[in-house]
């Protein structure tokens, strides 16, 4: 059995995860489109979006190590490319972050939305390099990325919701007394 095999079990606990999670903010966006808040466009690019390309990397991520690879090294490659490319994206999320105005980013934000995503995509992006010569020590680092992703969105997510529900809706509903 290969160091890859062993961690069929997680992956597809992961993926699943993440799969669902995908679904239900689909759903959750769909309630709230009811009542957007003014300027959402670019505080979704901003927050929403982040949220879900990192359940679609942990989800991408289990579904690449699921693949009956003889050996770690051509899912390496993969995975270090998917690292690179979400660090980059962490950039254009805090520029994003610093763009919109519809809602101040507190540290909390900085935090889950940049420096989280930054480190597990850096995690991912290392262990690529380390996979050659210490395949089974790479694979807990990508093991401890995409679960990290994983938190991250869920956090997020429920971030969203929170705002969305708590802040946004009572201030419609203050509009509405106004009225």
């Amino acid at each position: 059995m290969t160091e890859l095999a062993r961690w069929d079990s997680f992956y597809i606990i992961v993926g699943s995860a993440a799969g669902a999670l995908i679904g239900l903010q689909f759903v959750v966006l769909t309630l709230i489109a009811e009542r957007p808040p003014v300027r959402a466009a670019d505080a979704g690019a901003a927050f929403a979006t982040p949220t879900i390309v990192h359940f679609g990397a942990a989800f991408f991520l289990s579904a690449l190590l699921l693949v009956p690879w003889a050996s770690a090294g051509a899912a390496a490659l993969i995975w270090g490319l998917a690292g690179l490319g979400g660090v980059a994206y962490a950039f254009v999320v805090a520029r994003r972050m610093r763009r919109q105005d519809a809602y101040e980013p507190v540290f909390e934000d900085w935090l889950f939305h940049v420096t989280l995503p930054s480190i597990a995509y850096a995690a991912l992006a290392v262990s690529s390099f380390w996979s050659r010569a210490h395949e089974r020590e790479a694979l807990f680092g990508v093991g401890a990325a995409v679960l990290l992703l994983l938190f991250v969105g869920i956090h997020n997510a429920w971030d969203g919701v929170a705002y969305h529900v708590l802040i946004n809706r009572s201030e419609h509903q203050d509009e509405k007394a106004a009225r």
